[in-house]
């Protein structure tokens, strides 16, 4: 079979089965924009800008004057001639914020964790590893050439029985603070116990944790993962831990070496978030968000609310019906979720108002009725 032959079965497969997809332009500033191909004006629930720091005036503002100072593109690997003032001023302000000793950047959240577990994994390692955990992370554990078990969803007993097994061994324990599929959130300090039991390393993806969990790890062996591209409205990775841990990952994570740096305005937008995020407006906006939250679901954990359907043409259905009212909330389907339990995926954000909320929540409602 030639290789177009190749792709065209390939294409016909995927269509066939329904789960054919392509990229839909929304030209948005915020929650609100007009959605391809026709126009329609839509609320979007489906961003993961949680605290709409993309539109934040001082972030926007530190963007353009990094344009200014440095230009579009940083030119090169930030060990060539690639590292600018901004990259080590927002490594720091990271590293504060997770309250480590330091904090390595890198040009994506995926990056980030495929660095982390390619320079600490290796054949001798067993990686433990959440069965819900992101596409990066399982990703990073195949690259990393370890030995790779899956531990039960959000189950320290069994991570610790998995341990039991291979006493003395070194070994990696990896799971997502908060999950992207069903926003709840991992044991992640009843995790640190066990693997301080162990003297395993925690991993710990912190992508989507802007309202928690945020464990004390003091005196575990842990490095936390994050993404500027959430929280803080922006674009990279960044992994924050000891001195010892990070200055390894400049060395050895091919995803940080071999990769053009952040480029100057990215950064200079992630610093300024974080700002914002540490002061008393991020305070606000967290609570806005947490109130937005409480009005879809009382008590979840997360703003990534899912409501579970099962059908996959009934999911398909659900959104077509919230999008003819204006709201823009994505079918997630196989192979992202576990077949039979196709779903919506609500993401909420402070940037939504509290009118567009309570049309969201009217919507839900007369689906299920």
């Amino acid at each position: 079979m030639s290789w177009p032959e190749w792709a065209a079965t390939e294409t016909h497969r995927i269509h066939a089965s329904g789960q054919w997809r392509a990229p839909r332009d929304l030209d948005a500033q915020g929650a609100t924009g007009a959605l391809a191909p026709d126009g329609r004006s839509v609320v979007s629930f489906a961003s993961n800008d949680y605290l709409g720091l993309t539109q934040h005036p001082a972030v926007v503002a530190a963007a353009h004057a990094a344009l200014d100072r440095w230009g579009t593109g940083s030119g090169s690997a930030r060990l060539i001639v690639g590292s600018r003032p901004v990259h080590t001023d927002l490594e720091r302000a990271l590293a504060e914020w997770k309250r480590s000793e330091s904090a390595v950047l890198f040009p994506t959240g995926f990056a980030a964790n495929l660095g982390v577990l390619t320079t600490f994994g290796g054949p001798s390692v067993l990686v433990c590893s959440d069965e819900l955990n992101h596409a990066s992370i399982i990703d990073g554990c195949r690259l990393s050439r370890s030995e790779v078990t899956v531990f039960h969803h959000a189950d320290p007993e069994h991570v610790d029985r998995l341990l039991r097994e291979v006493p003395g061994r070194r070994a990696i324990v990896v799971t997502d603070s908060v999950f992207s599929m069903d926003g709840d959130v991992a044991p992640v300090e009843d995790l640190a116990e066990v693997c301080a039991g162990h003297g395993a390393l925690l991993v710990i993806d912190e992508a989507h944790a802007v309202l928690g969990p945020d464990p004390d790890l003091d005196g575990i062996d842990a490095l936390r993962v994050g993404t500027l591209s959430k929280t803080l409205g922006s674009l990279g990775g960044f992994v924050a831990g000891p001195h010892a841990f990070t200055d390894l990952l400049v060395n050895r994570a091919r995803s940080y070496i071999f990769t053009t740096a952040s480029t100057p305005a990215d950064a200079a937008a992630a610093l300024a978030a974080v700002e914002v995020l540490r002061s008393p407006e991020g305070d606000a906006l967290r609570a806005r968000l947490r109130g937005h939250v409480e009005a879809v679901r009382a008590g979840h954990p997360s703003p990534i609310v899912p409501v579970v359907i099962g059908d996959e043409d009934a999911a398909v259905a659900a959104s077509d019906a919230l999008l003819a009212r204006g709201l823009l909330v994505p079918a997630i389907r196989p192979p992202t979720v576990a077949p039979g339990t196709s779903r919506l995926r609500v993401a909420l954000s402070a940037a939504h108002t509290d009118d567009q909320v309570a049309a969201l929540v009217a919507a839900l409602a007369g689906l299920a009725a």
